[in-house]
């Protein structure tokens, strides 16, 4: 039997009020490869055989996103990073996209992994990174956990690469919303070079825009939180049934991206990825949303998915 290019392939299963809730974790970083909620896909999903499409619903560590160049500083020693997105000449989403987690404990209804961040090329920290996938009634929960077994203080960034899809509607009709205020804009490697408010530009989600007359590949910032400090970027379709990603205060920016190049019955279309992020793109450089941990620190913060009625 073929291998499959996600590793072990961990079920996940609870009998909510509302339907059954669903869930395929992988071995390999940790990502979510099927989310449903009784029988509405609430993530886009791809089969066993395939790697993750445009990194779909993998865990993004020790940082999110791109490094400019893969070069960073460290106390005045230049640090560079494998490059890992030639097409803009970056270090993209950290260091364990193809990596296998352990599993640590699993129940019916959820699954915790671990993965150890060794000292590499332009990364000399030692990191412990665990991540609790849980279903709950409506969804799923997703719990990080990092602890810096290095003997310095470390730097910690995290994010997730979802594509959130409601059931059968087709992507280019559903509503994006998201209440912010700020947008980052980026120079040709994608890298962010400024911000900008979002009132009067095609970034402005407050509304709510269609995905299919959206181009997006944009983080934001000045999310208003509600009174738990909690996050919501949703999707929707004509009658109303969608989705919602939601992200506690330690996920204080999201990236919205409609991508046209998703694999689609042998062709490509569009998919919406809504990438919640402990910090933006290039935090190694700018230092924003960076989280410095002591040795033997940890940091801990959460995020989640759920099905949304009309």
């Amino acid at each position: 039997m073929t291998a499959a290019p996600t590793g072990g392939q961990y079920r996940l299963h609870h009998a909510g009020p509302d339907g059954v809730v669903e869930a395929v974790i992988t071995e390999v970083a940790a990502g979510i490869r099927e989310l449903r909620v009784a029988g509405f896909d609430i993530t886009e999903p791809f089969p066993v055989t395939e790697q993750p499409p445009g990194a779909n619903g993998i865990v993004l560590v020790p940082w999110p996103n791109r490094v400019a160049g893969g070069v960073w500083e460290l106390d005045g020693a230049r640090q560079q990073l494998d490059v890992s997105e030639p097409k803009y000449g970056n270090a993209s989403h950290g260091l364990l996209r193809f990596a296998p987690y352990r599993v640590v404990s699993q129940t019916e209804t959820a699954v915790q992994q671990e993965a150890t961040i060794h000292p590499q090329h332009g990364w000399p920290f030692t990191l412990e990174t665990r991540v609790l996938h849980e279903l709950v009634d409506d969804g799923i929960r997703v719990t990080h956990e990092i602890t810096n077994r290095s003997g310095v203080r470390a730097p910690v960034a995290v994010g997730a690469h979802p594509y959130l899809r409601a059931g059968d509607t087709p992507a280019e009709d559903l509503v994006v919303t998201l209440d912010a205020d700020t947008a980052f804009t980026v120079d040709e490697q994608k890298v962010p070079n400024g911000t900008v408010p979002v009132e009067g530009t095609p970034y402005d989600l407050r509304q709510g825009v269609r995905a299919g007359d959206a181009d997006l590949d944009t983080a934001y910032k000045d999310i208003t939180p509600d009174a738990d400090g909690v996050r919501r970027t949703t999707m929707h379709g004509p009658e109303g049934d969608g989705v919602e990603l939601w992200q506690d205060a330690s996920f204080p920016y999201v990236q919205v991206f409609t991508s046209r190049e998703y694999p689609r019955g042998g062709g490509k279309g569009l998919a919406v990825a809504v990438e919640p992020m402990t910090a933006p793109a290039n935090a190694l450089n700018s230092g924003e949303g960076l989280r410095w941990l002591e040795p033997d620190e940890t940091w801990t913060g959460s995020w989640g998915i759920r099905r949304v009625w009309s």
